[in-house]
């Protein structure tokens, strides 16, 4: 779709029209459900958070001034919506296991049907690997790394997206690859 109709979509969006709001999610809601994946790691809590995001969208559709474009606006708003959610389940997760003893959160991961049950286990213990890295480097490495790596924004559209500076969206990106090299050399899934 091109910008003009993205356009057209939003200003009938802030003047009410649900029907456009419906059109213009539809654009973006698979993206938007990708990155609360990714930034979850947990396809219930992605579902949960996307609707939440879509939510957010439809009552600040209002504040959006077009000063950059409308997907660099929803990709902040959704970082800052699955962010919000890791900082309220972590301290859910730290009063469960004090409470407890248990650190609770079952990962649920279906394997890829497409090759030999050996290559999807192997697939599977790597997607595992990778998550566990992710879990462990902070919030804002984690954002920045996947709005590059899974969704494939430019440094550009992260800085505008994030309000950083392109030199900080580079460095923070360096900087978390290096994390995600030192926590998955260990463990034996990439060689240095």
């Amino acid at each position: 779709m091109g910008d003009c109709l993205e356009q057209d979509l939003i200003a009938q969006v802030q003047t009410g029209n649900h029907d456009a709001f419906e059109r213009l999610i539809r654009l973006h809601e698979k993206r938007v459900y990708t990155i609360a994946l990714r930034m979850t790691g947990d396809t219930e809590d992605a579902f949960d958070v996307s609707q939440d995001i879509l939510l957010r969208v439809y009552s600040n559709i209002g504040m959006f001034k077009g000063e950059s474009s409308f997907s660099t606006w929803l990709y902040r708003l959704a970082t800052n919506v699955c962010l919000d959610f890791l900082r309220k389940r972590k301290r859910r997760r730290a009063r469960e296991t004090s409470l407890d003893g248990d650190e609770g959160g079952e990962v649920r991961d279906m394997p890829d049907t497409r090759y030999t049950p050996e290559k999807a286990f192997e697939k599977l213990e790597l997607r595992e690997e990778i998550r566990r890295a992710l879990d462990r480097i902070s919030p804002e490495h984690r954002q920045i790394l996947l709005l590059r790596e899974i969704s494939g924004l430019s440094y550009t559209e992260i800085s505008k997206a994030l309000g950083l500076e392109i030199g900080t969206v580079k460095s923070r990106i360096a900087r978390a690859r290096e994390q995600m090299r030192v926590l998955l050399t260990p463990a034996g899934n990439i060689s240095v």
